[in-house]
């Protein structure tokens, strides 16, 4: 696939609604940053926020600064939008700590919880820095979590209930994979590269964590915010075509030294 420049990768983006007028209605945003702020841990996408994040208007000011919501709180409903400029500085970052993974030969462990989209972007990513020379880490067998299965597809972790893979915001399959490695005297991961809260709960544990998010999950922007995740990558996570994703992954890639 051709490499698109930065501003053909921005009209892209906009044209495919990953960002610019996305898909995700004002109303559920602000749903979203009100239980997070609430306290409501399926919110917080296994980070541990404390008391530091009770305002939902703190929350939102933060979701506008490195998301491009709108930042007008009388804003409550119709159209919200992802700053596709944003988006592409993001993906800058995550570039740069991809090709320090190269340059270090690192254990990268790739996961996610929205398969039916970011699985692809995921294994591209981890087929080139294979090719550069790290080690993408193998999860253990017979791992369980929240009533399924942790299993690995395509190099990327992901969740299975019911022979089906599964959308899941929860981090207890992160913990599984992490645990797991910790049973078997395997080496945790240098960087994490995922979303949700395989991305929350890995960065809340300690280790370099870069990951994507939409702009109805804030938890992963404050992380970003705090230092706890080192790169958020702002975008609708859950697009109608997944090859919609692809002109992304190739400006992540090259941007990153991988193509």
């Amino acid at each position: 696939m051709p490499i698109p420049s930065r501003p053909a990768l921005v009209e892209h983006l906009v044209r495919t609604r990953i960002a610019g007028d996305v898909a995700t209605p004002r109303d559920n945003n602000l749903s979203h940053y009100r239980k997070l702020a609430n306290g409501d841990r399926h919110y917080w996408l296994g980070l541990e926020l404390g008391d530091r994040w009770t305002d939902e208007q703190d929350v939102l000011a933060v979701m506008a600064e490195r998301c491009g919501v709108v930042d007008d709180p009388e804003h409550r409903a119709g159209q919200d939008t992802i700053d596709p400029e944003l988006t592409v500085d993001a993906l800058d970052r995550m570039a740069a700590r991809l090709r320090k993974a190269a340059a270090g030969k690192e254990r990268v462990l790739f996961a996610t919880g929205h398969p039916g989209a970011l699985l692809d972007v995921h294994s591209r990513t981890a087929a080139a820095l294979r090719a550069a020379g790290c080690d993408i880490v193998r999860i253990p067998g017979g791992l369980t979590a929240d009533e399924g299965y942790v299993v690995q597809f395509a190099d990327v972790a992901v969740f299975e209930r019911g022979a089906s893979l599964w959308h899941t915001h929860s981090p207890e399959p992160m913990n599984a994979v992490l645990d797991g490695l910790r049973a078997t005297d395997a080496p945790l991961p240098d960087l994490v590269v995922a979303d949700h809260g395989w991305a929350g709960r890995a960065g809340q544990r300690g280790i370099d964590a870069v990951g994507y998010a939409d702009c109805n999950d804030p938890a992963l922007f404050i992380a970003e915010a705090e230092g706890t995740l080192q790169v958020t990558v702002p975008l609708d996570d859950h697009v109608v075509d997944p090859l919609f994703y692809e002109p992304m992954t190739a400006y992540l890639l090259d941007a990153a030294g991988l193509l």
